[in-house]
């Protein structure tokens, strides 16, 4: 008897790591390349590989991007960074989203974002690109914009004209002695994503 259960209990436990809702797809949008690296334009890269450092966890390439997983409290996040450019950021999404079988109210998109200042961090459930090419492309290859995103701020500090410079510039000394305490909030975002739900990370996190 005592045996018959421990079966049963390896099958739910391995059931229940399979569970879609047990799954998120974490996706950090930024350009590949050495050049890009630490751009503004990059924050959403800069964000997974401090949750990865965090976790431990290192990114391997594979089709479409660069993947990493682990696993907290009973939640599997997978971290993917497409490596597709910017413009093209769907397509990778779209990918791993049906390969790994997880419904669109667990993915979130992490993005710079013009209209925010430096450092303003925004959860939302959903919404319009707001310009920006890679969300664009995620809603073209999704067909929605109904998926969550979260929105770092890197303000909008650019003369008419000049902001696709600003966005592919590099963070400046101000914004650089700022910057990790920043990332480091935005990771604990990601996590409370999973483990809590957006409408509450929402009104922990929003502004803050």
């Amino acid at each position: 008897m005592y045996l018959i259960k421990k079966i049963i209990s390896f099958f739910y436990k391995r059931k229940e790591k399979e569970l879609p809702m047990k799954k998120f797809l974490i996706i950090g949008l930024g350009n590949i390349g050495e050049k890009y690296k630490n751009t503004r334009h990059n924050i959403g890269f800069k964000i997974l590989d401090a949750l990865a450092e965090n976790e431990k966890v290192a990114f391997e390439t594979k089709k479409l991007g660069d993947i990493t997983r682990f696993r907290y409290k009973g939640r599997t996040f997978i971290l993917l960074k497409p490596n597709t450019y910017m413009n093209l950021s769907g397509k990778a999404v779209k990918y791993w989203l049906n390969l790994e079988k997880i419904p669109i109210e667990n993915i979130l998109v992490v993005t710079d974002d013009l209209n925010l200042s430096f450092g303003t961090i925004r959860l939302k459930a959903k919404g319009s690109a707001g310009g920006h090419n890679g969300l664009i492309n995620i809603n073209e290859q999704l067909q929605t914009q109904n998926y969550s995103r979260l929105r770092f701020g890197v303000g909008a500090e650019f003369k008419t004209g000049r902001q696709v410079d600003y966005v592919l510039g590099e963070w400046n000394p101000n914004e650089t002695s700022d910057l990790n305490e920043r990332i480091e909030k935005s990771t604990k975002v990601i996590t409370s994503f999973a483990l809590a739900g957006i409408a509450n990370t929402m009104s922990e996190f929003n502004g803050k």
